[in-house]
């Protein structure tokens, strides 16, 4: 080579392979990439759950206790209804406590299977809220906070004897007065103005169902009481009349069970057929398609 050669080959610029257009994006390939998942409901602030077509408020028993506080506070009536596996049954074949309980301001998971059920079925609750653990909660806000409270329910030497262990558990609660759960549906407007005229803040009714939650739906309001809950049984607890499950037990769900064992002959039947017609309910709102519902608490 000579040097005009050399010259030339030094000038001459190399050969690149130059990158191809690339295409709008339109022009790209689709890749299958996941779809932002929608977040359960549970993940969603102030919902409130719709089970069995019934709406359950997703709340922890410290945030119900802040609820009921805060209506006092407010001057607001929350009237309390709550739901277990054998009030679901119940109320698919009993219209008007479908009505009583749904009309309630707030609704809670008594029942641990409910709880079951909702993980199951997609609508989360986030624990169960016993009638009996929010009342003694209350009981002791009440103390604390100076407010009044009544008890309607149970038999009258039950009522007394509860009322008297409460006292010592409670020594500042400020009783507003009491009345006996075995009254004539005539009495009810006399003992609901009775109830009004004591001026109590906080009414618990210690009654079975459907009886107390019919006597909310029909005189909660007229009560004038600013927190109306209806604990079932839990005066006969606190009474030592009926025994509570231990902690485990309940922790397993199985408080009906343990229930069962100490009134076998008017509970066990009860519990056996109700279950089972939980589950057979649970199971079918399973395969069936549906859209979930989800609504503000407190919306109707």
């Amino acid at each position: 080579m000579d040097a005009m050669d050399a010259m030339d080959a030094m000038d001459a610029k190399p050969e690149f392979a130059l990158p191809r257009p690339r295409r709008p994006l339109d022009d790209q390939p689709q890749l299958n990439l996941p779809r932002p998942r929608r977040p359960l409901d549970d993940e969603l602030p102030d919902r409130r759950r719709t089970l069995f077509g019934i709406g359950i408020d997703a709340l922890t028993l410290d945030e119900t206790v802040q609820r009921c506080v805060a209506a006092v506070d407010s001057g607001d009536q929350l009237e309390i209804g709550v739901v277990n596996a054998a009030k679901v049954v119940k109320m698919r074949r009993d219209p008007q406590l479908h009505a009583a309980v749904t009309g309630c301001d707030l609704v809670v998971a008594d029942g641990q299977s409910v709880v079951w059920a909702s993980r199951v079925l997609r609508t989360r609750l986030p624990e169960r809220v016993t009638g009996i653990d929010l009342f003694i909660r209350l009981l002791g806000e009440a103390e604390q906070r100076r407010l009044s409270v009544y008890f309607l329910g149970a038999r009258p030497a039950v009522l007394a004897t509860m009322i008297e262990r409460v006292r010592e558990r409670f020594p500042a609660l400020i009783v507003a007065g009491s009345h006996d759960g075995y009254f004539a549906d005539a009495d009810a407007p006399a003992i609901a103005d009775a109830i009004a005229g004591s001026g109590a803040h906080l009414l618990f009714l210690g009654m079975t169902s459907p009886k107390k939650e019919n006597f909310v739906a029909e005189y909660g309001e007229r009560t004038g009481a600013a927190v109306v809950h209806g604990v079932g049984g839990s005066f006969d607890v606190l009474a030592g009349v009926v025994k509570r499950a231990p902690r485990a037990w309940q922790r397993l769900g199985m408080e009906w069970l343990y229930r069962a064992l100490q009134e076998p002959r008017r509970l066990g039947g009860r519990y056996l057929t109700t279950n089972a017609a939980f589950v057979a309910l649970v199971a079918r709102e399973l395969v069936r398609p549906k859209e979930t519902i989800i609504s503000k608490q407190g919306e109707r």
